[in-house]
C-alpha cells in the first residue's frame, strides 16, 4: 500500500504559515494539484494567500499564489 505523502502548507498575507485550514494528504502530485484547483476560492476566503506543495515534508514545487476572491 502506498502511503499518502503529498500535502499543502498554507501561508497568510504576512507570509506566516497558517495552522488552519489543514490540507488533506494525497497519494500523488496530480491529485494534490487537482484538489487545490477545485478549492482555491474557499482557501482564499479563509485567508490563504499562498500554498506550498510538500512531498514527505519537503517543498516539491514553486509557491502557488492564492489571489483574494472578489465578491460581486
Amino acid at each position: 500500500m502506498i502511503r499518502p505523502q503529498w500535502e499543502w502548507a498554507f501561508d497568510g498575507g504576512d507570509g506566516v504559515e497558517l495552522d488552519r485550514p489543514v490540507s488533506p494528504a494525497f497519494a500523488n502530485q496530480y491529485d494534490a494539484e487537482e484538489w487545490i484547483g477545485e478549492v482555491w476560492r474557499d482557501l482564499s476566503a479563509q485567508g490563504v494567500r499562498s500554498a506550498r506543495l510538500l512531498n514527505g515534508g519537503v517543498q516539491a514545487a514553486p509557491v502557488l499564489a492564492v489571489p483574494p476572491v472578489e465578491h460581486s
